[in-house]
């Protein structure tokens, strides 16, 4: 029940500045967030004849009690959307919002699987046998000369 609680506030606590922000957008916070339409600039970096018009429409809407929404959607109709400086989240704008994320979820699974089929490839070496090319080896038998001093080597050492 407590950790319920916690997150209903949690999840208020970060709501209200949302909120606080649509109902009462700043000149600056609007400013960045849109586009100016000649020089392809964000407004606050642009000082264009339309950018000025731009951010003066802006402060007079502010003052007059508009919304962030209602600005914007103000600023699309008349210059379009590429006076936002980040696609919408819904409609066919959604896709340059879904896209990069599939495609970074595709990467990882197909790294995942790659991953997971290349361990399986490597092949293990028996237990007790050494390493798998030493176990190839084994059974092939020894030029008589190589055994000889092979075992006149291990000899040396049992003594």
């Amino acid at each position: 029940m407590r950790l319920a609680l916690l997150l209903v506030v949690a999840l208020l606590g970060v709501a209200a500045p949302a909120l606080a922000s649509e109902q009462h957008p700043t000149q600056g916070e609007l400013e960045s967030e849109l586009i100016c339409v000649e020089c392809h600039t964000t407004l606050d970096e642009s000082d264009s004849p339309i950018a000025r018009e731009m951010k003066s429409y802006i402060a007079q809407r502010i003052r007059q009690g508009a919304t962030k929404t209602q600005i914007e959607n103000e600023l699309v109709a008349e210059f379009g959307p590429g006076v936002l400086g980040v696609p919408r989240k819904h409609g066919f704008d959604l896709l340059a919002w879904l896209l990069p994320l599939g495609g970074i979820a595709i990467g990882a699974v197909a790294l995942a699987f790659g991953a997971w089929k290349w361990s399986r490839s490597v092949k293990e070496p028996r237990p007790g046998r050494g390493s798998s090319t030493e176990a190839q080896h084994e059974d092939e038998p020894l030029e008589p000369e190589l055994e000889r001093r092979l075992d006149e080597e291990l000899a040396r050492f049992d003594a």
